[in-house]
C-alpha cells in the first residue's frame, strides 16, 4: 500500500510538472495573477513552517520548539552559515528541553 501511494505521488507529480511545461504558451494569465503567484507560494511555505513550528500532531509543541526556530531565523537573518543556523536552532531548543521547559 505504501509503495501505490508513492508510486500515485510520484506519477501526479511528474504530470503536474509536463503538464505545467506543455501548457505554458497556451495558458495565459493576467498580469495581477502573475505578480500574486509567487507571493501565494511564499505565504503556503510560511503557513507550513508555521504548522510545524508551532503544533505537534494535534496539540501545542511547546515554547523549546518555536525558541529554536526564533533563534535559526534570527541568525538566518544575519546571514549565519545554514550549519550554524541548523546548530544553534537545535541547541537552544534541546537546552531548553533540557532545563525543563516543554
Amino acid at each position: 500500500m505504501l509503495i501505490a501511494a508513492i508510486v500515485a505521488l510520484g506519477v501526479g507529480t511528474y504530470s503536474m510538472r509536463l503538464g505545467g511545461v506543455l501548457l505554458g504558451e497556451r495558458l495565459k494569465l493576467s498580469d495581477t495573477l502573475q505578480r500574486l503567484l509567487p507571493m501565494a507560494a511564499a505565504a503556503l511555505l510560511a503557513a507550513l513552517a508555521g504548522t510545524a513550528t508551532l503544533m505537534a500532531g494535534t496539540e501545542f509543541a511547546g515554547l523549546a520548539r518555536p525558541a529554536g526556530v526564533l533563534v535559526g531565523g534570527i541568525l538566518a537573518w544575519r546571514r549565519a552559515p545554514f550549519v550554524v543556523v541548523v546548530l544553534a536552532a537545535a541547541a537552544t531548543a534541546a537546552l531548553l528541553r533540557l532545563a525543563g521547559v516543554p
